[in-house]
This record gives structure tokens, C-alpha cells and sequence, in this order.
């Protein structure tokens, strides 16, 4: 390498640039780039990547811009905090290295790899919708701008064949889908506003607007996702509701649609159904060891009724979906009847609510027990009837799970008896009740420990004196958690067991205030005590508990 490097200066080739000496090392034809790489990763001491099979994140497509990365040959692969780790051709251009360390003030870690790898995935990732999303704007615009209404583009794209994938619009569909799972989005809402049309994404419960597309394509996005979602593209007056499966990467996802007509378009929420959520067990739910033992002692019960309460988006249903997962055997036949019906589970028999047709709820429970199960799941207890065939149900011997918007566990008992349930019937159903809400987990990446203040202290009803020896923790925010502080969420519960004591005091009919007062007295912990346990164990911060249990000081 030393004589080439001389006979370039020689013949002036050489200049200050030693990537002219890789190209000449090539055009010699004694060496391949592969060849040149592995030779200057053992002169370096260096790792050598191979870039195929590398899947970068968003967040770290984002810290570098297509324009920088095409100028210094370089691919970003992990972000870790303040450590970036790029892929390099040219290991002796130090001053690439310093330049971008300055630039994107990060600590640069480098691997080697070919320049054609380089090339390549740089075009995969930043030139074909798979990064930034500048190309995909661009093509869009460039479609839109045609004499074609987007209706008739996407009737041309089909009667070519159906080849979709050419079409830009399609492809960045099909982009935000995958960049909302990716970033573990649950719902995706694009929202037509008067000068723009917005995207956001809810992530961990909260809404976070991303990269919005130009206002004129509005219609074009909104007709493609009615399409996908196979509902009347034509008919834009009433709301309407649809369903579309799609595979991200290796995986099947299911997204509920929803089309809501407004003032400037048609708003669409996306749900997004992932079914590993089903996969998760008793304690990915957020349950401490004592409460997940009487969990699965009532859940495990032969007969009676079992609620989950709490307002809409507070995991009831991945609760009862994790709940029948886990006492799902072959010698128990499951029947669950839902609206809509989320998520299919292997081996158990599923019935979807069709009201226009005449399949209620009751309808179809009545049917059900025609059916000699040993288990039965209601997706929401919302009428008398309903509530009723449920109870008789329970008491012929079969193990109900539903759930209730309620506040809180013991409201699962008036609300019944408000329904028009007798009293006397909740008394011999009722087996349990849990009211739960998702609280943020702290981002394990950043969290650091975190001294809280009086004021912090008061707002959950603890002093220092009862902190002991715990320690609570703060996210700090990092890429990872998008600079939030928190990743991934779990549950906290309140667990009230029916006992001889309160079965006597809901045949007497007796106030929710007496209720909810015995119930504590017998052991149960409210939604905020489970939630300063958790606080306590450096899993969740204060500001977490205190804004999921606003009213629960009691």
C-alpha cells in the first residue's frame, strides 16, 4: 500500500485524498472492494459490518440528512444516547470523522464497510421512503400535479395489472403505516385542518404529531385508506367503519378503521391490532406478585362473573385477552362475543356482533349457552338484557368475564343494580371486580435517580418519612423514547374480591361509599396506592400516577 501510495504521488493522482488510493487499489485489478475493506480493517484494527443486514430506526435515520450522508459516503446504524455508530469506507479521511463529530455533536464510533453497501442503503433508506419521507413527499406532489384526479390514478394503477407498489401514493401509505408500528404507535389519526392536513401518531397513550404530507393530498391519502379499508369511497355524509390487514416487515398487523366526516374532509383513525400484545403474561401487565395470585384465583374460578372496569383505552381488553390466553386449555371450551372482535385467538370460538342482521349481544348470548361452554367473554355489558343473561350465566354454572366503564372496582356493583340488575343477583354472580388504568413506564435508557419535592410528595398523600429507602426515578429523554422520558406502558389495578361480608351488604343494597369503605378495610388497595408502589420500585414516575388517578385521594 505504501508503494502505490508513492506511485500516485509520483505521477500526482494522490492529491490529499486517500479515497483516490482505495479507487486505484481496485483499478489495479489485483483487489475487489471487499478485498481492500478486509485489509484496511486488520491495518486499523477495525470492525467491518455488513450493511444487508442492518435495520436502523427512525430516530437514528433522523440524526443524519440524506444530503450529509451522500456528501461523506457514510450510513448511520444505532444511536445511543450521545454515541453514534456510522458506517466508513475510508477509514483514513480523520477529518470526515471530526467534521460530523462537530456537526451533529456526538460521539462518532465507526465500522467499516464497502462503498457499494454504503450506496445501497443509503438508497433503501433515505431514497425510497424508507427514511426521512422527502422522496416519497416528492413523488406524491409530482402525481398529484397530473391532470388525474387521485380517483382516477388509483383506477389507472389498478388496470395496470395491480401493480400498486409503483404507485407514490400507495408507497407512502404504506410508509406511514410502517413507521407507526415501528415507533409502537396504537393509533394513527390523520386530520384534516383548514390549511393543512395533520398526522399524529398516540404512542404510550399520548398524541405525537410527525412530518405532516401538503394539504392537496389530502384527498388522495384519505381514498386510498378507504380503499384499503374496503368502504364506499363514493359516499362521504355518514361515518363509516372498516378494516385493513396489512404485513409490516415479518409481521401481520390488523388496523380498525374509522371515517368520520368534519367541516375540511373526512378524519380517519387508524387502530392499530398488534397480536403480540396477546402474548403478554400476568406480570407484563403490570401486576405485583400478590395481586397476580389473586388475579388468577378469580380468574380460575368454575362459575360466576368477573369485570374489568375502567374508561375507554384503559386495557381492558388486552387484560381479558392475557386472562383467557392464560387459562385457555383443551379440556375448556371458550365462546367470547365482541364487537368488533379485535383480535383472533387460536382456540377459542369468537362471535361478532351484526345488529343489522339481528345478532345483539343477547342474541347471541342466548345462543351461545345452546353451545354448553364452560367460559364465556362479553366485550361490554351495556343494557339490562345483556346484563341479565349474563348473570343466569354465572349462576348455571358458567365463569363470565365482561367489562364495565366504571371509575373505579367497587362502581362495577351499583352500576349493575343502576342497569336494573336485582341486588340479590349481583350478591350470588359476582365473584370480583378490577378497575384499571395504563400508566407510562420510565424509560430505562435515561431514567436517572430523582429527588422529589414536598409538593410532589403531597400530590400522591406520602411524606419523606414513609420514601425509606426507595428511590424514584426520572427519564431524562433520549432518542430511544423520542425524548419523552418513557417507554411502554403497563397497568395499575385495584382488586376487590367478593367475600361472605360484602355479598351481605350488596343484598342489602347498601351505598358505594359504604362499599368502597369495607372493601378497603378487607385489603384492597386503590389504583393510586398500587400506583406509588410502582413509583417506589423505580418503574413510573409521580406525575404518571397523579394524572391517571385525579380523583382518587380517598
Amino acid at each position: 500500500m505504501a508503494d502505490l501510495r508513492a506511485k500516485l504521488n509520483a505521477e500526482g493522482k494522490a492529491g490529499n485524498d486517500d479515497s483516490v488510493l482505495l479507487d486505484e487499489l481496485v483499478a489495479t485489478g489485483y483487489f475487489t472492494y471487499d478485498q481492500v475493506t478486509q485489509a484496511l480493517a486488520a491495518e486499523f484494527n477495525m470492525e467491518t459490518v455488513n450493511l444487508a443486514d442492518i435495520r436502523p430506526e427512525p430516530d437514528v435515520l433522523a440524526a443524519i440528512d440524506k444530503d450529509t450522508v451522500r456528501r461523506y459516503n457514510v450510513f448511520p446504524m444505532h444511536l445511543d444516547g450521545n454515541q453514534l455508530e456510522l458506517a466508513v469506507s475510508d477509514p483514513m479521511n480523520l477529518d470526515v470523522i471530526d467534521s460530523l463529530s462537530y456537526m451533529l455533536k456526538k460521539t462518532i464510533n465507526t465500522r467499516l464497510a464497502t462503498p457499494a453497501s454504503i450506496d445501497e442503503a443509503i438508497k433503501e433508506y433515505y431514497e425510497a421512503g424508507g427514511g426521512s419521507g422527502d422522496k416519497a413527499f416528492d413523488d406524491l406532489a409530482a402525481a398529484v400535479s397530473k391532470e388525474q384526479s387521485a380517483t382516477a390514478e388509483l383506477e389507472a394503477v389498478a388496470a395496470k395489472g395491480g401493480k400498486e407498489d409503483d404507485a407514490p401514493i400507495i408507497r407512502y401509505v404504506q410508509m406511514l403505516i410502517s413507521d407507526a408500528v415501528k415507533r409502537r404507535a396504537s393509533d394513527i389519526h390523520l386530520e384534516p385542518l383548514e390549511k393543512r392536513f395533520r398526522i399524529r401518531y398516540r404512542i404510550d397513550g399520548v398524541l405525537q404529531e410527525v412530518e405532516n404530507p401538503p394539504k392537496r393530498l389530502q384527498p388522495s391519502i384519505i381514498q386510498r385508506l378507504k380503499l384499503m379499508a374496503n368502504v364506499s369511497i363514493a359516499e362521504k355524509r355518514v361515518p363509516q367503519d372498516g378494516r385493513i390487514q396489512i404485513n409490516v416487515g415479518a409481521k401481520d398487523i390488523d388496523l380498525r378503521v374509522s371515517v368520520l366526516p368534519t367541516v375540511y374532509g373526512e378524519s380517519i383513525v387508524m387502530r392499530i391490532l398488534d397480536k403480540e400484545g396477546l402474548r403478554l403474561g400476568l406480570p407484563e401487565l403490570g401486576f405485583f406478585s400478590d395481586d397476580q395470585v389473586t388475579f388468577e384465583r378469580l380468574i380460575g374460578m368454575a362459575d360466576g362473573i368477573f369485570l374489568v372496569t375502567g374508561p375507554t383505552g384503559s386495557g381492558k381488553s388486552t387484560t381479558l385477552y392475557s386472562a383467557l390466553n392464560y387459562i385457555n386449555h383443551p379440556d375448556r371450551k371458550i365462546i367470547t362475543v365482541e364487537d368488533p372482535v379485535e383480535y383472533q385467538m387460536s382456540g377459542i370460538n369468537q362471535v361478532q356482533v351484526r345488529r343489522e342482521v339481528g345478532m345483539t349481544f343477547s342474541s347471541a348470548l342466548r345462543a351461545m349457552l345452546r353451545q354448553a361452554p364452560n367460559i364465556i367473554m362479553i366485550g361490554e355489558i351495556r343494557d339490562l338484557e345483556t346484563a341479565e343473561i349474563a348473570v343466569n350465566a354465572s349462576l348455571t354454572g358458567h365463569m363470565v368475564f365482561s367489562t364495565l366503564h366504571t371509575n373505579d372496582a367497587p362502581s362495577a356493583i351499583t352500576r349493575l343494580v343502576d342497569i336494573g340488575v336485582k341486588p340479590f343477583l349481583v350478591s350470588a354472580s359476582l365473584r370480583g371486580a378490577m378497575g384499571q388504568r395504563l400508566i407510562r413506564r420510565i424509560c430505562m435508557q435515561c431514567r436517572k435517580p430523582h429527588l422529589p419535592d414536598v409538593r410532589e410528595l403531597a400530590s400522591i398523600g406520602i411524606t419523606e418519612a414513609q420514601i425509606g429507602e426507595s428511590t424514584f426515578y426520572k427519564g431524562e429523554g433520549c432518542p430511544r423514547c423520542n425524548g419523552t422520558g418513557y417507554k411502554g406502558r403497563l397497568g395499575i389495578f385495584e382488586l376487590l374480591v367478593i367475600n361472605e361480608e360484602i355479598q351481605q351488604m350488596i343484598y342489602e343494597n347498601r351505598t358505594i361509599v359504604e362499599l368502597r369503605h369495607k372493601a378497603r378495610e378487607l385489603g384492597m388497595r386503590t389504583m393510586r396506592e398500587d400506583g406509588i408502589r410502582k413509583i417506589a420500585s423505580g418503574i413510573t414516575s409521580v406525575d404518571e400516577v397523579v394524572s391517571v388517578t385525579v380523583g382518587d385521594m380517598s
